[in-house]
């Protein structure tokens, strides 16, 4: 069943008397329980596809739905209700609160969502148990190191239970040993059906999809799922 289906997204920016075109076209179906990776250099609109797939932005034309929703119809309080609903976002640089605890920042979703302190409590435990960090609850993130850091980002993003994982370069800030940790564990939550798309630059990473679309000039260029060219 598709999760995400883009048709003919096009995104345009005016920068002073210039229009910059990110996305020139880019259609896109993505099913749920995929592990996408969405690859290309600098200026290939990767990024821009990215805030667009994670309704951190809207298109300038063309049309996203994302589990039968019409993002573009939507309006800003709709796009946040949506995000915290649907979306988990893993960035590189981690984004944790400095002087709260793992339990606190992977709380936090939830206490945008109004959820009683009983509830997030017992579902932050529970993320924070998915991805092996139970025993850290209560450590702050100078306390833990980067692997675990990443780690505690990612149970922030399960504990909505969304139906998309986005991760934007998520081994960027991190030794190849703790890359590959990070990277076993988006595994294995893929493996238990969470359906994740990331951004990389990184061919190794990018391996471990079992698709992966490359863009160049706001275009899709290539697609190679499981050792095969399309």
């Amino acid at each position: 069943m598709a999760l995400i289906k883009l048709s003919n997204i096009r995104r345009t920016y005016q920068v002073g008397n210039t229009e910059v075109r990110a996305l020139a076209g880019v259609d896109l179906s993505v099913d749920s329980g995929d592990y996408l990776a969405i690859m290309g250099s600098s200026g290939s609109g990767k990024s821009t596809l990215m805030n667009l797939l994670g309704c951190l932005d809207t298109p300038t034309s063309g049309t996203y739905e994302l589990a039968n929703t019409a993002v573009q119809e939507l309006t800003d309080d709709q796009l946040a209700a949506l995000r915290n609903r649907e979306i988990g976002f893993v960035f590189q640089s981690f984004n944790l609160m400095p002087r709260a605890t793992a339990q606190v920042n992977v709380e936090l979703p939830l206490l945008y969502a109004g959820v009683s302190s009983t509830v997030r409590s017992q579902r932050a435990q529970a993320a924070l148990e998915k991805v092996g960090l139970a025993d850290r609850a209560q450590h702050r993130p100078n306390e833990l190191s980067g692997g675990q850091r990443q780690r505690v980002a990612i149970a922030r993003a399960l504990v909505n239970d969304p139906s998309l994982l986005l991760a934007d370069e998520p081994t960027g800030n991190l030794d190849s040993a703790t890359s590959r940790e990070i990277m076993t564990v988006l595994d294995d939550l893929n493996a238990a059906g969470v359906t994740v798309l990331l951004v990389t630059h990184e061919d190794e990473v990018a391996q471990h999809a079992s698709r992966r679309i490359e863009l160049k000039d706001g275009l899709i260029v290539s697609e190679h799922r499981q050792g095969w060219d399309a």
